[in-house]
């Protein structure tokens, strides 16, 4: 039946993946894309400290913000998507990416001490599904999940489960937790997206051992307005794109041939995206490898 079924794609001129992939799940990832008026609210639900009279949970963090959101990479298997915020009236920040990759075995988890283990899944257990690969600011790992697009009584989300570093609005105000447990849904709406998260904040001791500390609740819509309003946002990625292409080269190379990556939180008293922000947009593929490649404290290929 699937041979006549592609053989019936191939003779009525569609591409035999596009038929193994759901037209659904690309269209819900690709309206992903635009520009948008963004709202960040999260909130500390419970908490569970061994000693709560020393315990300080989180304040509110509400923060509203810009953001343009474009397709910069795309073939039968894999959608690249890159966020630009808007800070202001002229300031232009690059902001997380994500990747869906259709069917994906290959996973980086995150352990807790700002190191990434390869992990591989069975076919069984990912068919049908995109996996969610988020990238942070200066294109390095962040987190990663996969999941099934659902599209059902006039609903279409994804969900998946990742383990992921502190988030960047906590990394320099917490100490106490060193992993984020995120179970994430993203969903297309009426007004354009919302990225919902359910979260632990966990302690994972050196033997892998974790104790949740707390829980959050996460809420980002992204409400879709006029691309104009995100016109200095697409001019800058026109002038940056090819800079961001090499960076993300050398990465992809290095998450391609190592099985365990251990990273460095800074060099000369300044994390990665610093350093990468301060270069020209003619930076050498060269110039780029040096930088990255001193922020690599452990690697470990698959020959070793």
């Amino acid at each position: 039946m699937k041979k006549i079924l592609i053989a019936l794609g191939m003779f009525c001129g569609i591409e035999p993946w596009l038929m193994a992939q759901p037209k659904e799940d690309r269209n819900a990832i690709k309206q992903m894309c635009g520009c948008y008026e963004v709202k960040f609210n999260f909130a500390e639900t419970f908490a569970f400290p061994k000693d709560a009279s020393t315990y300080k949970p989180s304040a509110q963090y509400h923060e509203k913000a810009l953001e343009w959101v474009q397709i910069v990479e795309e073939s039968p298997r894999k959608i690249v998507l890159q966020h630009i915020l808007i800070v202001g009236d002229t300031g232009i920040v690059k902001h997380w990416r994500q990747d869906w990759i259709y069917e994906n075995r290959e996973f980086l988890q995150y352990n807790g001490f700002e190191d990434w283990q390869k992990i591989i899944l069975p076919k069984s257990q990912v068919r049908g599904q995109w996996a969610q690969k988020v990238y942070q600011v200066d294109d390095s790992p962040r987190y990663e999940g996969t999941g099934s697009w659902i599209h059902k009584d006039g609903r279409h989300y994804w969900e998946s489960t990742a383990y992921a570093p502190l988030p960047r609005r906590e990394f320099t105000k917490r100490n106490d937790y060193n992993l984020l447990k995120r179970r994430n849904r993203h969903e297309i709406t009426h007004y354009g997206w919302l990225h919902e998260q359910d979260n632990d904040k966990i302690i994972r001791d050196t033997k892998g051992n974790d104790y949740v500390l707390a829980q959050e609740k996460g809420i980002d819509t992204y409400t879709k307005v006029d691309d104009n309003r995100c016109a200095l946002a697409q001019k800058w990625w026109k002038e940056n794109q090819e800079l961001w292409t090499k960076i993300r080269r050398k990465w992809d190379s290095e998450l391609a041939q190592n099985q365990y990556i251990k990273l460095k939180k800074r060099v000369d008293d300044k994390p990665l995206f610093m350093h990468l922000f301060a270069l020209k947009n003619t930076a050498t593929q060269d110039e780029i490898n040096r930088l990255i490649d001193t922020f690599f404290e452990v690697r470990k290929s698959q020959q070793q």
